[in-house]
């Protein structure tokens, strides 16, 4: 069946205290809005994905999207019950709908695993956590103490059937909702409870962004992977290194453009993801591939690590040859590099080795390349 997602962004986010409402705010290079997005959208069960913000929000929730994509942007109301209507609305005819609030951008999987497993025996299901710390009322003094037994702190994503989320909204009567699980609810409809996550806490404060920022960084883990290639030369062939055309009495051959220090790279990304290698994504077999140009390569292994939801911190690559000289080259080598990679230059490197005229490259018979490369990924719940 078919199962969908809203990703509600239509707030003001006055208590923030940024200068944009807060889902447009960026914690970890990534606005809120694109953090709650990719987590929903990169899900193998969820099939459309639907983001609702406020009039005249439209061009700036696509900003902050980037190059993420969505089935469609829509438009809420002043009140959030009416923002996830607009949602409802836009979702054709999903079977399960899981509503989020793009203030808390970070949502692990397996919380949207266990949400859509409730739904097997209940028409809702929330993400909870127990209440740990003592409640007591306030006023200008300390107050009672309540009773923590048998509370829980609700969360979003909440999931539900969607004919049953539907008809609540619709019979809903009372003031404003804020919750769709007690509009649910109040509708007779079940709604189960399960467990919650730490790194789903509401953003409200402006304290909340340092903390959201620190959670970030804190749930990386840093990885390696290293490449190597070999081409031989040949003459009437091009030469490409690192993206470059360069001019040389020989080539290098191969099934593609034999883009040596690509190639490396390209296993060195791979490596660091644990995702097999060059030949595993692009098998010289296949006939596509004949003479393409390496950046691809390098280009797709990049967007792998992205859609992990990984970060790439650095390369570095060291080119093997007696001739030609890299050195003139190394710069724009570097910019056409970090432009496959959409990175900084600062984190590329370019660097050239002779073997002292031994072995295949000492000959001039061929050109070697290695590469390291550096990523974070988001460590594995």
């Amino acid at each position: 069946m078919t199962i969908a997602a809203i990703i509600v962004a239509a707030g003001k986010g006055e208590r923030a205290g940024a200068s944009l409402p807060k889902q447009f705010v960026t914690v970890g290079g990534k606005t809120l809005l694109a953090h709650a997005v990719t987590a929903l959208a990169r899900h193998p069960r969820i099939e459309r994905t639907v983001v609702v913000v406020a009039e005249g929000q439209k061009e700036l929730a696509a900003h902050a999207l980037g190059d993420i994509l969505v089935d469609a942007i829509v438009i809420g109301g002043a009140e959030r019950q009416q923002s996830v209507a607009a949602g409802m609305a836009a979702i054709g005819d999903a079977r399960i709908v899981l509503i989020h609030d793009a203030a808390r951008p970070f949502l692990p999987s397996s919380v949207v695993d266990r949400l859509i497993a409730a739904l097997d025996t209940a028409d809702g299901a929330i993400p909870a956590l127990s209440v740990v710390d003592t409640l007591a009322k306030a006023g200008e003094e300390l107050g009672d103490v309540v009773d923590r037994n048998g509370l829980i702190r609700v969360q979003t994503p909440q999931a539900f059937r969607a004919h049953a989320i539907r008809d609540a909204h619709n019979r809903w009567t009372g003031t404003a909702a804020t919750d769709d699980a007690q509009m649910a609810r109040a509708a007779g409809y079940q709604v189960a409870v399960v467990e919650g996550h730490a790194m789903l806490e509401k953003i409200t404060q402006p304290a909340d962004f340092a903390e959201a920022e620190r959670k970030w960084n804190q749930r990386f883990i840093s990885r390696t992977g290293l490449g190597y290639d070999v081409h031989r030369l040949a003459a009437g062939e091009d030469l490409w290194l690192c993206g470059l055309k360069i001019d040389h009495e020989k080539g290098l051959a191969g099934h593609s453009d034999a883009d040596v220090a690509l190639h490396a790279l390209t296993d060195a990304l791979l490596g660091a993801l644990a995702d097999g290698d060059i030949g595993t994504h692009f098998p010289p077999s296949d006939p596509q591939w004949r003479g393409a140009a390496s950046h691809r390569f390098v280009e797709h292994a990049a967007t792998l690590i992205r859609q992990a939801g990984g970060v790439i911190d650095h390369v570095d690559v060291t080119i093997i040859c007696e001739a030609p000289k890299i050195g003139p080259h190394r710069d724009a080598m570097r910019s056409a590099v970090a432009r496959m990679l959409a990175v900084p230059i600062k984190k590329v490197s370019i660097k050239a080795t002779t073997t002292e005229r031994l072995g295949f490259t000492g000959r001039g018979e061929g050109i070697a390349a290695q590469a390291a490369a550096t990523i974070r990924l988001p460590e594995e719940e």
